[in-house]
């Protein structure tokens, strides 16, 4: 038996959270100015390819289906990033291990920040075990999900990127549009995270229903090739 209540689903055996916004048509994303200076931004174009009434037809009114075609960038929604995102010729999403994509998560408490505000090295006690582990950063950035507030967001300071390596866990997740500064284009978290392997996951949602809870995170997308970031189904089991 199952019990729903907002994101948190429960079974008698795990509880999950959703931790995954809605990928939608027309969805926000990055936005950047284009080689004539006109702002574009990146978006989801989501549309029946074919519908059921078009295919009704093809089974004689007995049946139909639905098929639906999707077109966008693949740095969309909640999604996580490969080596190859930052560094040519690494590792692509489909070279990701299942056993990278699942790890025992812990949440840091970063929330009540200014935008562009930066996170220093003292969120993270020394005294905390990060290897191999997902480190979750909630801002609580995603109450402004689908604003302009959103896109001007509190970041990962270098010095707290040089803690997280030196820690080496198996990937770096925020509730923010992005775990860099926007405007600074040496994007050092995605250097230096990426170069040593570390995955990052970016736009996640619900952080605050972890805190004080042991749970594996889970961010898995299809092994799709030759792609660099690619939207995931982030969730977390809840330990007993």
């Amino acid at each position: 038996m199952w019990f729903f209540a907002d994101a948190v689903v429960r079974s008698y055996m795990a509880e999950f959270v959703d931790l995954t916004h809605e990928f939608r048509d027309g969805m926000p994303g990055f936005e950047y100015r284009d080689d004539d200076g006109e702002k574009a931004r990146f978006t989801a174009d989501i549309h029946p390819f074919l519908t059921h009434e078009e295919s009704r037809p093809k089974y004689d009114g007995r049946a139909s289906f639905e098929v639906t075609e999707m077109s966008f960038q693949t740095s969309l929604g909640t999604y996580i990033d490969s080596p190859a995102h930052r560094f040519e010729g690494q590792r692509d999403i489909a070279d990701l291990e299942l056993s990278e994509l699942v790890a025992e998560g812990v949440v840091v408490d970063v929330r009540g920040r200014d935008p562009y505000e930066a996170v220093g090295p003292s969120v993270v006690p020394e005294t905390v075990d990060l290897s191999g582990k997902a480190v979750l950063f909630n801002f609580g950035w995603d109450a402004h999900w689908n604003t302009d507030q959103y896109r001007e967001y509190p970041y990962v300071s270098e010095s707290l990127v040089d803690r997280l390596v030196a820690a080496e866990p198996a990937l770096v997740g925020v509730d923010t549009l992005n775990v860099d500064d926007d405007r600074d284009p040496d994007r050092p978290a995605h250097t230096k995270l990426l170069d040593e392997e570390i995955l990052v996951v970016e736009n996640l949602r619900n952080l605050d229903v972890l805190h004080d809870e042991a749970f594996r995170f889970f961010a898995v997308p299809i092994p799709a090739v030759e792609t660099v970031a690619m939207p995931v189904r982030a969730f977390a089991e809840i330990r007993e």
